[in-house]
């Protein structure tokens, strides 16, 4: 087992950018996929994308072409690159690997 710490989220402007992390302490080769959720305000939790030990990754369709998930296996860290954002992702951001959560991240895009 392993502990997930994302950080990275805030407030945001429509068509801007963050990156958030996700950081694992302990066992992160056993990690093979890591995962991003995200739950916006009434809404089920939603599997975002996901991304494999050696960086192969997919999305969901509606984030597609604007998000970029990316690993440091290295330094036991997953990333979620997300630009032009939209008011719809607004929401908390998760990761998840075998089991284990994040306590998740805000991400607000707003005007």
């Amino acid at each position: 087992q392993v502990q997930l710490v994302e950080s990275g989220g805030g407030l945001v402007q429509p068509g801007g950018s963050l990156r958030l992390s996700c950081v694992a302490s302990g066992s992160f080769s056993r990690l093979y996929v890591m995962n991003w959720y995200r739950q916006a305000p009434g809404k089920q939790r939603e599997l975002v994308g996901s991304i494999t030990w050696g960086g192969g990754a997919n999305y969901v369709d509606s984030v597609k072409g604007r998000f970029t998930i990316s690993r440091d296996n290295a330094k036991n860290t997953v990333y979620l690159q997300m630009n032009s954002l939209i008011p719809e992702d607004t929401a908390v951001y998760y990761c998840h690997s075998a089991g284990v959560w994040g306590q998740g991240t805000q991400v607000t895009v707003s005007s």
